[in-house]
């Protein structure tokens, strides 16, 4: 590396909420905009605001994580409300490390050429902009780029009120790089293509304090269109990895790091299956090693057949969530049309009957969604029981750009428009009548 190669800021920021918690939640964007960052001759700091193993937060963090397949608590610190959310009977908090310890952090940092910041709930907005203030008040003279899943789906929002230099919308790789080319001088060439993502180095998963997991993301992209998910949005084109590929990475980060924990980030790791998730899983079995999966972005229940199931058992899957959202087939096809009346009851018995116990089974519903009655909750969630695994109630959140946003809006007793800390689903933005946080 030249010692003229610009030197970057990465970081991944606070979370103010009522609450957060560590499911497998990484910001593999971030880091592999900084995999391709550092591969082309960039030198990348990275500050991970929602450290948990930072020794001063090692307290609230606890070192427990491995009986949680390393999920674990966030530090948090007592925040005041913000004005508009007056009306919640509930804790707000600041999740990660102390502001002092994070201003502590980054003046350490030599002045960097840029500073980048990613963002992920639409509603988490006020931690970043406190992340990028603070930047801002330390680096004064120091751009600050702001990218990510809210800078995505409220760019305007964004641009208008983060205090970021710049924002970038969409896929970050091939933006930022193109973006720091111009604002630092220095131009290597692109030696990645979006079209193939085997062209793009790993995550920079290395630049963490502590590796304790791994996200794979195997594709990008969903055939499906459901009514409340934005992935159609954020990634219009369905790209994805060689199998061969995948299984280099799951090694790399077993034998390297000595990670034994893999959650899969994809939105639609089962279609076609054949020719895509059983190569790879059949090339983790030939490898012999002991790692475990998790699927908290859920599987799509269509997909799972005995054969796949009895696969997915013997890879490692230890962690299985199916994406139903509900039970009722009345009007589905106004929510999606991935799951047709009865395919859900066949994937849990094809479930069980490759070697999981309904412990490790979990069927994610939907509540709060404009409309949705209480009764229809009740029933969904007579029907996942009945099937022998748990329901696992997910709050619904009104996401813009989304083909329901636009019935959430008129439903909602809030702005939704006007202001994206209403998109929270904490608020039972939608609620319904008979909807409480009692009830649920």
């Amino acid at each position: 590396m030249s010692k003229d190669s610009p030197h970057l800021l990465l970081i991944n920021p606070w979370i103010d909420d009522f609450a957060a918690y560590d499911f497998w939640a990484k910001p593999i964007g971030l880091l592999a905009i900084g995999g391709v960052l550092r591969t082309h001759g960039y030198k990348i700091t990275y500050i991970d605001a929602l450290d948990r193993f930072f020794p001063h937060s090692s307290k609230s963090a606890g070192n427990k994580t491995s009986k949680r397949f390393e999920r674990g608590p966030y530090f948090k610190t007592p925040l005041s409300r913000p004005a508009k959310l007056k009306d919640v009977p509930r804790n707000y908090s600041r999740y990660g490390i102390p502001e002092d310890l994070f201003r502590e952090l980054t003046r350490k940092i030599p002045r960097p050429d840029a500073v980048l910041v990613t963002s992920i709930m639409t509603y988490w907005y006020p931690g970043v902009f406190a992340i990028i203030k603070t930047v801002k008040e330390i680096f004064p003279e120091t751009p600050v780029i702001l990218g990510g899943v809210y800078a995505t789906l409220c760019h305007e929002h964004a641009v208008r009120y983060s205090g970021a230099d710049h924002v970038v919308s969409g896929p970050g790789e091939e933006a930022s790089l193109n973006l720091l080319n111009r604002l630092t001088g220095y131009s290597p060439a692109q030696g990645f293509s979006l079209d193939n993502l085997d062209t793009l180095p790993y995550p920079a998963f290395d630049l963490q304090r502590h590796v304790n997991y791994a996200p794979i993301l195997t594709s990008r992209g969903c055939p499906f269109r459901c009514a409340y998910c934005a992935s159609g949005y954020l990634n219009p084109k369905i790209t994805r990895r060689e199998p061969e590929g995948v299984v280099e990475e799951i090694v790399y980060w077993h034998k390297k790091y000595g990670i034994r924990d893999f959650p899969f980030y994809d939105d639609a790791l089962l279609i076609d299956a054949e020719s895509h998730i059983v190569p790879i899983l059949e090339g983790i079995i030939r490898r012999g090693i002991n790692v475990r999966f998790h699927t908290p972005n859920a599987l799509h229940v269509r997909e799972i057949s005995k054969g796949l199931a009895r696969i997915l058992y013997r890879a490692g899957f230890k962690t299985i969530r199916l994406g139903l959202e509900t039970a009722i087939f009345s009007n589905r096809e106004n929510l999606d049309n991935k799951v047709a009346y009865g395919e859900f009851e066949q994937a849990a018995h094809n479930l069980k009957e490759g070697g999981f116990s309904p412990e490790q089974i979990g069927a994610y519903l939907l509540f709060g969604l404009p409309g949705q009655s209480l009764s229809d909750l009740e029933i969904s969630i007579e029907i996942v029981k009945r099937s022998g695994i748990r329901p696992v109630l997910t709050e619904y959140s009104p996401i813009p750009h989304t083909p329901l946003w636009k019935k959430a809006v008129k439903a909602s007793r809030y702005d939704l428009e006007s202001d994206p800390i209403f998109h929270n689903n904490s608020l039972f933005p939608c609620r319904q009548e008979g909807f409480s946080w009692e009830t649920i």
